[in-house]
């Protein structure tokens, strides 16, 4: 086939030997079965910012790091530079996570190179030679069901000890290899500790392996896997090891609803702090600010 000019630079350096197939193409990247020598591999080509389908939303961005604060300013701001920096931070977050999960044991695809938005790793395959299916495109035993997803539980525990949640997990960007599923599509992972919605996500990425293995094993419907893990998690007590049991029992103290006011004032002093940099304006000093007329007596 003719080979992609985003991959020519790996060509050129010798890191590939050959583009061989195109094996797909999804909402932010396209996907080539390339040789290395005597082996099989991956070359993931990221698409342009304006050609994807895949929003960065702020919520993925938060608690990333990035070089200094002219880089963080830009990103903010939106401009041509600022574009260019946040694509390479999310790009790059993929990467990382991928040699950050596969160091924790996890699951996932082994990452060679990254090289201009293309990432070079492996290519899961069936035991055939050709690529692995992916979760939906497999029928389930109830037997089955319930295996895969003890592991997929186990893996998300694994990932969460790394510091990390995947954010868009689902049965659509899990293969199955005949050694069981293994874990793709990164770049939207997020910190677990630095990112405030990060139990959202995993609460969503838990419930999607249980609504879609609860399909042939119904009783996986009920189970509360993220409160339980996430729990632990906050105390430190959580590790790959850890047993769990699937059930949760919600806390009976009453909220602390001078504690809640108290986050949602000093978010609102953020805002208005963040507001006034992009303004161009000196950080606001010495003053509370206001309580919103809802948050009043």
């Amino acid at each position: 086939m003719k080979t992609p000019k985003r991959l020519e630079p790996l060509l050129e350096d010798g890191l590939i030997d050959e583009v061989l197939r195109p094996l797909m193409s999804g909402k932010e990247a396209s996907v080539y079965v390339v040789r290395c020598g005597s082996e099989l591999r991956c070359a993931k080509v990221y698409k342009e910012a304006n050609k994807r389908g895949f929003r960065q939303a702020a919520e993925y961005q938060e608690g990333r790091k990035v070089r200094n604060s002219r880089d963080a300013r830009a990103m903010a701001k939106g401009s041509k530079y600022g574009r260019r920096e946040r694509e390479e931070s999310w790009q790059n977050a993929e990467v990382s996570a991928l040699f950050r999960l596969a160091n924790a044991g996890v699951r996932v695809p082994k990452p060679y190179d990254f090289l201009d938005g293309v990432l070079l790793m492996e290519l899961v395959s069936d035991g055939e030679g050709d690529a692995a299916p992916r979760l939906n495109d497999v029928d389930l035993t109830p037997e089955d069901a319930r295996e895969f997803h003890a592991f997929m539980i186990g893996e998300i525990v694994k990932m969460l000890c790394a510091g990390l949640v995947h954010g868009d997990l689902s049965e659509f960007n899990v293969l199955l290899d005949p050694y069981g599923p293994v874990i793709i599509d990164l770049p939207q992972a997020v910190d677990a500790a630095g990112n405030n919605h990060a139990f959202r996500m995993l609460e969503r990425d838990v419930g999607n392996m249980a609504a879609y293995f609860g399909q042939f094993a119904p009783e996986l419907l009920y189970t509360r896997y993220a409160k339980e893990m996430w729990a632990l998690y906050e105390e430190g007590k959580l590790t790959p090891e850890t047993p769990l049991t699937g059930q949760f029992a919600e806390p009976e103290d009453a909220a602390d609803l001078d504690a809640v006011m108290r986050e949602i004032k000093a978010a609102l002093a953020d805002e208005a702090r963040r507001q006034a940099v992009l303004a161009g304006q000196d950080e606001p000093e010495g003053r509370e600010e206001p309580t919103p007329p809802w948050m009043r007596d």
